[in-house]
């Protein structure tokens, strides 16, 4: 008696584009004004962790001095996270939010 096999038809899972999710992105990093670090600071800190050459980054300490808050980064949520803990890690004001 030879047994007998049964395929069972193949199952593929498909994805259609509208189940595929976009990332969630863009999301910034904001330093906020405060009454304690120096401008001088605040710019070393943004040479220093984002690697910003001078001018950027004291054009960007000057927002945050003069309209009280600027946009230092974007990209993905995590990464803007990282950057927001970094930088009250140096004693900033940083948050982060979803860019609108």
């Amino acid at each position: 008696m030879t047994p007998s096999l049964s395929l069972a038809p193949v199952e593929e899972e498909t994805t259609s584009v509208e189940e595929v999710v976009a990332p969630d992105v863009p999301w910034v990093t904001i330093v906020w004004n405060d009454p304690v670090n120096l401008m001088t600071y605040v710019t070393w800190v943004f040479e220093t962790y984002y690697g910003y050459p001078r001018a950027k980054a004291e054009k960007l300490m000057m927002d945050v001095h003069v309209k009280g808050r600027a946009v230092v980064a974007n990209g993905p949520r995590e990464s803007m996270e990282r950057d927001a803990e970094a930088l009250q890690g140096y004693g900033l004001w940083a948050t982060f939010e979803k860019d609108e």
